[in-house]
């Protein structure tokens, strides 16, 4: 999914959500495996399309706020994620994301990681949450259009397309999983009020349920976050996604539709930190 002017995603969620798999020995994956047919990827491959688009066009017109406040470059040498030897962020607004961050460069790829879980979560597809998760991580200049601007895209007609109901619940029986987790992150440009930062992901999508059309799977992708300090923290202009760094996937064998389902409630996420 894509928030920034000049996107270059062509898959969902970071990719095109064709994944390499290798169905159990015996047992039930995600239903009648002869569900897993090229119809049924090509079914994922649209969902993850039409909330590209959609999220896309939520957050047009944004402009770029890659540079500094002060006109210079601010670009920072980069290098890979290490820890920081600091204690992540305690605090949380009610929404349930942290909030907190120092203003340094640490505090905003902390910022960075945590908004890329969020923003990419199964929550911001619910009309009743959107607003709680837009108000907290962007900065409230944007608040307003892009709140519209998502009650727009995120149709009922949408919602249906995805296998939602109009509140974006997944039907009886059937859990809508979007997960996003942070491997890595990077500076990319800094000025003290400014940033941008790259934050590579991998996660999990997909609606569980053995009528499911469209099964949990993986993808990796590589978010690019433009923040802004104020009110005391980080909060974002805006942000893009494209596609991998991918791995070669490996051999795993597929679980089924229940466990992954179990999985999801009873697994829960991470404040995350540099």
């Amino acid at each position: 999914m894509s928030l920034g002017d000049d996107h270059e995603s062509s898959g969902g969620y970071g990719g095109t959500g064709q994944t390499r798999t290798r169905l159990p020995d015996s047992g039930d994956a995600f239903g009648d495996p002869r569900r897993r047919s090229s119809r049924s990827l090509v079914t994922v491959v649209g969902v993850v399309v039409l909330l590209i688009a959609a999220i896309a066009f939520a957050n047009r017109g944004d402009g770029d706020t890659s540079s500094s406040t002060d006109g210079s470059p601010g670009k920072p040498e980069t290098s890979a994620t290490a820890p920081s030897g600091k204690r992540p962020v305690t605090a949380k607004s009610a929404a349930g994301i942290p909030s907190g961050f120092a203003q340094d460069q640490e505090g905003a790829e902390s910022a960075a990681a945590n908004y890329a879980v969020v923003l990419v979560s199964a929550d911001i597809l619910k009309p009743a949450r959107r607003p709680e998760i837009v108000r907290q991580v962007f900065d409230a200049g944007k608040v307003s259009e892009l709140e519209k601007n998502l009650d727009r895209v995120y149709s009922k007609a949408f919602l249906e397309k995805v296998g939602l109901d109009a509140n974006g619940d997944a039907p009886k029986g059937s859990t809508y999983v979007s997960r996003t987790m942070p491997v890595g992150t990077k500076v990319t440009d800094f000025s003290g009020s400014t940033a941008t930062v790259e934050v590579w992901c991998t996660g999990v999508f997909g609606m569980t349920g053995e009528s499911s059309q469209s099964p949990v799977t993986n993808d990796w992708f590589t978010m690019t976050l433009q923040l802004r300090w104020t009110d005391g923290d980080w909060k974002v202009d805006s942000f893009s996604q494209k596609e991998g760094p991918a791995p070669v996937n490996g051999d795993n064998r597929v679980s089924t539709s229940d466990a992954i389902s179990k999985a999801v409630e009873e697994f829960g996420g991470f404040t995350y930190a540099r």
